[in-house]
C-alpha cells in the first residue's frame, strides 16, 4: 500500500510541476490557451491530490508532524508554491512580478524535492 501511494504522490508532484511549467510557457507567450476552463481547474485538482496523497502517506506511516520538522517544511513550501504559482499565472499585475513569482515557484518546488529526498528542512544542503 505504501509503495502505491508514494508512486501516486510522486506522480502528482511531477504532474504539478510539468503543468505549471507548461502554463508558464503559455503565459510568457501571452497565449489565450490559458483561458480554457480545463487549464483553470486541472491544476487545483492536481495540487489537491498532491497534498492529499502526502497527508495519506503521513497517516499511513504514522509520522508525527511535531517530531518531523521536514514534514512541516514540505507543507509550508507546498503552500508557498501554490501562492507563487497563482501570482505567476493569474494574480501578478506586471510581467516582472509574474516572472519573479514564476522563478520563486520553481525554486520552491526544487526545495520541496530536496526536503522529500533528504528528510530535512535544509533540503539540498542537508
Amino acid at each position: 500500500m505504501y509503495s502505491t501511494i508514494k508512486i501516486i504522490h510522486i506522480s502528482f508532484a511531477m504532474l504539478s510541476i510539468a503543468g505549471f511549467t507548461l502554463r508558464g510557457f503559455w503565459m510568457f507567450r501571452k497565449s489565450t490557451i490559458l483561458d480554457m476552463a480545463l487549464l483553470r481547474i486541472a491544476p487545483h485538482v492536481v495540487d489537491t491530490a498532491f497534498l492529499l496523497t502526502g497527508i495519506w502517506l503521513v497517516v499511513l506511516l504514522q509520522l508525527s508532524v511535531k517530531e518531523q520538522s521536514w514534514l512541516i517544511a514540505k507543507f509550508v513550501a507546498l503552500f508557498l508554491y501554490v501562492v507563487f504559482g497563482a501570482i505567476a499565472l493569474r494574480r501578478g499585475k506586471t510581467m516582472r512580478i509574474r516572472t519573479a513569482a514564476f522563478a520563486a515557484a520553481l525554486m520552491t518546488y526544487l526545495y520541496i524535492v530536496g526536503v522529500a529526498l533528504n528528510k530535512s528542512p535544509a533540503s539540498w544542503l542537508a
